[in-house]
């Protein structure tokens, strides 16, 4: 096979906790395509994101526009999960009126 025709495998790995990041990195794959379904394009995402390389953010976003259906019933599932995980946080530790709470504190 030609070097110029070989496969190339995207890069990704999920982390310990289930999550798909881009390889090397923390950062997440939801990330890049939130950025891109927002119209940022692979340079603006790498401008924000210097631990990105720009070969990296294309692959990414190449790897969401193959397998939209999956990457999008992913993101839906980590959206699920984040949700779940606020409730509990807020159930553990509320924060109803801590804000006002707060100001009263400053105030005396």
């Amino acid at each position: 096979m030609s070097p110029l025709l070989q496969a190339e495998t995207f890069p990704l790995e999920y982390d310990s906790n289930g999550v798909l990041r881009i390889e090397g990195t923390r950062i997440p794959l939801d990330t890049i395509v939130y950025a891109f379904i927002d119209g940022e394009s692979a340079e603006e995402i790498c401008e924000h994101f210097p631990a990105l390389d720009l070969s990296s953010v294309y692959s990414a976003i190449a790897y969401y526009l193959r397998h939209r259906p999956e990457v999008d019933a992913y993101l839906r599932r980590r959206e699920s999960e984040a949700v779940a995980v606020r409730m509990r946080l807020e159930v553990k530790s509320p924060s109803a009126g801590l804000r006002q709470k707060l100001r009263a504190r400053l105030s005396a």
